[in-house]
C-alpha cells in the first residue's frame, strides 16, 4: 500500500469515528429532551401523542387529594384558563402547596389525566419557571380577549 493510500484510509477511519460519535450524542440528547406545555396547550391537543413532556402552572385550590398512605396523590394543574388532572405516586416536595407554581414531568394518559413521574415545586415566593410564568400570562391575556 502506498503512503498516500494509508493516509486516505486513516482520514476515512477518522471521519467514520467522528460521524459515529456525533450520531450517538444526538440520539442520547433526543431521548432526554422534554418539552414544556401549559394546560391550555395540552387541552388544545398540541402535545405529541405518547411523548414525555413537562406540564406547568398553578396547583388549583382544593384539588389536592392524598391516599391513606400519602404516596398516591392527585391534583389539578391550571393556567387559569384550562385544567389538567395530575396523578403522582411518591413524596411531594416540601414546598408543594395549593395555589403555588408547579412543574411535573410525565406522560398524558388516554383518559386525559397526566401521569407524573416527577413533581417540582417553586423554591421561593418570587420564582416561577419562565415557561410556567409565560403560560400563565398568555392564559390571562386570552381570558381578557374573550367577550
Amino acid at each position: 500500500m502506498k503512503p498516500r493510500q494509508k493516509r486516505m484510509l486513516w482520514v476515512l477511519a477518522g471521519v467514520a469515528l467522528v460521524g459515529l460519535a456525533v450520531t450517538l450524542v444526538l440520539r442520547a440528547l433526543d431521548a432526554n429532551v422534554m418539552f414544556f406545555y401549559s394546560p391550555s396547550q395540552v387541552r388544545a391537543g398540541e402535545v405529541p401523542e405518547g411523548a414525555a413532556f413537562r406540564i406547568g402552572g398553578l396547583v388549583e385550590e382544593g384539588s389536592l387529594q392524598r391516599s391513606a398512605d400519602g404516596l398516591q396523590v392527585q391534583f389539578v394543574v391550571t393556567d387559569q384558563a384550562q385544567r389538567v388532572p395530575v396523578r403522582y405516586q411518591g413524596l411531594l416536595p416540601d414546598l408543594f402547596k395549593e395555589g403555588k407554581g408547579v412543574v411535573a414531568s410525565g406522560r398524558l394518559q388516554g383518559d386525559g389525566a397526566f401521569a407524573a413521574t416527577e413533581v417540582l415545586a417553586k423554591h421561593d415566593e418570587n420564582y416561577m419557571p419562565p415557561e410556567a410564568a409565560k403560560a400563565l400570562e398568555d392564559a390571562a391575556q386570552s381570558m381578557k380577549a374573550q367577550p
